[in-house]
């Protein structure tokens, strides 16, 4: 009876890492699965759904559907258990709806800047391969998941392949420069860096000065801590805040004559969510909803074992 128990126990603490996703992740795997598979059934498939830029007028839906269009195995493999596990942590925080809302806009905007990049590069240099290699797949919204990471919990540490310990807050940089240095070697992730790197970018554009917070009914995140130079090093930084400064002007309306941005003081006293303090709220928010996870996770394992206790004593 001991054996019979013990052997119960194993199967439902390993269950743990697989439950909890939700039903919105599940239901964007299955058609990226979907997608896959009917690739394999019809390979013309690719024409109609991949993003191809001499193709898009009048297929101009493929800006939309390119995102969700796996070409490889490895491809879907990848995306689709990124999206469960990942969407596991941002979509309570976020709610389903924003968390969808995330999604299409940073697949269309991505879509749109490579499609133009496709374009710019083949006047360049008029290679027709720019026009008719069919480009998709989910990676740049993945890419950009790393950003919500970033931006919720910067100061959490996670472990690399099991071995090297580092902060979420440098995720989005490593993804860039692993898929930069795939490229020199295989010709196959050539077109992957494009949507890794303007996933990535959209995905910040859109939570650093877009994303409506329904605690504060604010838009954005103004915080020093998610500036576009805090992805980078901080010997880089004193570079690229210069040039960061002229989006924060653009897309945030700083006025030249007092230096802060319009629509977020009212009387000259900051709004709820403006200033720092919000932006340290967002991230305790975070930290706690994935301690709190890791703690539930823990617990029912443990109260599983507890309940079998008794069983074995028997």
């Amino acid at each position: 009876m001991m054996n019979s128990s013990s052997s119960q126990h194993q199967p439902l603490g390993v269950s743990n890492l697989f439950s909890g996703f939700t039903r919105l992740c599940k239901g964007l795997s299955v058609i990226l699965v979907g997608g896959y598979v009917l690739l394999q059934i019809f390979p013309s498939a690719a024409t109609y759904l991949a993003l191809i830029p001499a193709r898009t007028i009048p297929f101009v839906w493929n800006l939309i559907t390119s995102g969700y269009f796996e070409q490889s195995l490895l491809g879907v493999a990848i995306s689709t258990i990124g999206l469960l596990f990942v969407g596991k942590l941002l979509e309570p925080l976020w709610g389903s709806k924003e968390f969808l809302k995330f999604i299409f806009v940073v697949n269309f905007l991505t879509s749109i800047c490579v499609f133009v990049t496709a374009i710019a590069l083949y006047y360049i240099k008029r290679e027709e391969s720019y026009l008719y290699t069919p480009i998709s797949g989910f990676h740049g919204v993945l890419s950009g998941f790393l950003v919500g990471i970033k931006q919720i919990m910067p100061d959490q540490e996670l472990s690399l392949f099991f071995i090297i310990k580092i902060r979420a807050m440098w995720l989005p940089l490593i993804v860039v420069l692993i898929s930069i240095a795939a490229s020199f070697f295989t010709t196959d992730s050539v077109p992957h860096v494009p949507i890794i790197l303007f996933g990535i970018y959209m995905s910040w554009i859109y939570l650093r000065y877009f994303q409506r917070k329904p605690e504060t009914n604010l838009k954005g995140d103004p915080s020093d801590e998610f500036s576009f130079s805090s992805f980078f090093p901080e010997f880089l930084r004193p570079v690229l805040e210069p040039i960061a400064s002229l989006f924060d002007r653009l897309l945030c309306g700083r006025s030249e004559a007092s230096g802060e941005p319009r629509g977020q003081t009212l009387g000259g006293a900051p709004l709820p969510g403006s200033d720092p303090i919000e932006a340290s709220r967002r991230r305790q928010r975070g930290a706690r909803a994935l301690e709190e996870r890791l703690a539930a996770e823990k617990l029912s394992a443990s109260g599983e074992s507890g309940e079998e206790m008794p069983l074995e004593s028997v």
